[in-house]
């Protein structure tokens, strides 16, 4: 047998000629949470979160400061999660638009390399395809759980939202309407205040429970026989910000921290679809309101975390931490309250800006940390190479497994983001070194120093003394990706 040969077979490792590949290659535990900005970790110093299981997987490992998603939204970010590559590239463009077929995932790489895939949890798929994942749960699967218990989860949203799951998939009530309408318990909501409050939903019946459940469900039945890809993924702390009572309890409503910048940007220098939201949501930056959704945002979080301190713990009885990769992100972040601003969809660091964490048996040093800018796209390829799984097509960036063996090495490389592409408010972002350029189509741009400014409340764009350095990034940003004339 040729030694090409032997590698083209599932299971083989790639290692240079003399070393004996290891029994099989590690598994991967890839735990995915939604809405998690950056810095929303005790073990970064935040003085409201507690997030004890993330805290020691951090410790465990690498913690890169600086992770940038590709899209601060949910679709185009998980795509380029499980892609390596951009929104334009992969072109799930926004929450509307499904994941092309073409474009392959991770399921499909590792499956050709002998793993079973499973995703478990949240993907924001939009339509039925699996893409490549042999094992796959879902927001449906819950509902079939929960029986007559969904209507709890029905009265605790404001409206459809897909990114909450319901529907999961938009098409399914496109024909006969939303089957929930006049159904909902409780007074009609607004948009942006959305459900806020302690969940009627037993803690044992929510999203983040099924899905610990039956990840290690997946792990005793699975863990074993074959090397395992595990995408574990949690909805919370995405809206509806409401957590189960005990997590509320831990973060009185009185108690919460204001931010720094809210009520100090003046809209009228912000661009335009900023201007917007102040204008349609002024509400929601009533002190009141605000510590309410910040208590309720934390106590979301404080319940994400300890279901995946479960599945971790059901990792290390099951014997399989040695032998598993675990790393840790979220697919954008939140503002919750900075510049006056919620949500996602723009490029200030607590929206765009997100945790990761990594512990690679064998490769991480335990509580190290990397300040190196690094994106989404880097995922796929990072653990390809550490799996020694060749690629059918390329990733838009590097792999970070240098990083990973040496965190305190830095490079002078770019990241990007993109938002609301094809439209006429598309917006495009490099991150560089300190500085920070967004491009918004038919509006101001943006420059910021982020190592003199790391609130970016100093917008440099249009100060002559940074004519020249606004230029070269969005000369850079522009050779990476040029708007079209459409957008």
């Amino acid at each position: 047998m040729t030694r090409r040969h032997a590698l083209s077979l599932p299971g083989a490792v790639l290692l240079p000629r003399g070393l004996t590949a290891p029994a099989r290659r590690p598994n991967v535990l890839f735990l995915v949470s939604d809405q998690h900005r950056r810095g929303a970790l005790g073990i970064d110093g935040d003085p409201v979160a507690k997030t004890p299981n993330l805290d020691a997987l951090g410790r465990s490992g690498v913690r890169f400061d600086s992770t940038y998603c590709t899209n601060p939204v949910c679709v185009p970010a998980r795509a380029s999660m499980l892609t390596g590559v951009y929104t334009h590239h992969h072109r799930a463009y926004r929450n509307s638009v499904p994941w092309p077929f073409d474009v392959k995932t991770i399921a499909h790489h590792f499956g050709r390399a002998g793993y079973m895939s499973g995703l478990i949890g949240k993907m924001h798929f939009v339509d039925a395809q699996t893409h490549g994942f042999d094992y796959h749960l879902d927001f449906n699967d819950w509902f079939q759980y929960l029986g007559p218990k969904t209507q709890l989860y029905a009265d605790e949203l404001s409206g459809n939202n897909s990114g909450a799951g319901l529907p999961q998939i938009d098409d399914l009530w496109s024909d006969a309407g939303n089957p929930w309408n006049h159904e909902r318990g409780g007074k009609k909501k607004s948009k942006q205040i959305e459900a806020a409050g302690v969940s009627k939903i037993p803690e044992q019946d929510h999203f983040e429970s099924f899905v610990a459940r039956e990840s290690i469900r997946f792990l005793k039945n699975h863990g074993k026989n074959q090397p395992f890809l595990l995408v574990t993924s949690f909805l919370k702390p995405h809206a509806p910000f409401t957590p189960s009572e005990r997590f509320a309890r831990m973060f009185p409503e009185e108690k919460m921290p204001l931010p720094s910048t809210m009520g100090k940007v003046d809209p009228a220098a912000m661009p335009q679809d900023f201007r917007d939201f102040f204008d349609k949501n002024s509400a929601l930056n009533e002190p009141e309101q605000a510590r309410r959704r910040i208590a309720l945002y934390y106590a979301s979080l404080a319940q994400m975390d300890a279901a995946l301190g479960s599945v971790l713990q059901a990792l290390r009885e099951l014997q399989l931490e040695n032998d598993t990769i675990v790393v840790y992100t979220s697919d954008h972040g939140d503002m919750l309250g900075e510049h006056g601003l919620w949500a996602k969809g723009v490029f200030y660091e607590p929206s765009v800006s997100v945790p990761m964490l990594f512990r690679v048996p064998g490769v991480t040093s335990a509580d190290a940390r990397c300040a190196q800018p690094v994106s989404h796209v880097q995922l796929l390829p990072t653990l390809a190479e550490l799996c020694g799984i060749s690629m059918s097509a390329p990733c838009d960036g590097p792999s970070l497994a240098g990083l990973l063996r040496e965190p305190g090495r830095t490079t002078d490389t770019a990241v990007y983001s993109e938002y609301n592409l094809r439209t006429p408010r598309a917006k495009y972002m490099i991150r560089r070194g300190a500085f920070k350029y967004t491009y918004h189509t038919n509006d101001m741009a943006e420059l910021y120093n982020l190592r003199e400014d790391p609130a970016e409340m100093k917008n440099l764009a249009a100060l002559a003394k940074f004519r020249d350095k606004a230029a070269e990034m969005k000369a850079m940003l522009f050779a990476w990706y040029k708007p079209t004339e459409a957008e």
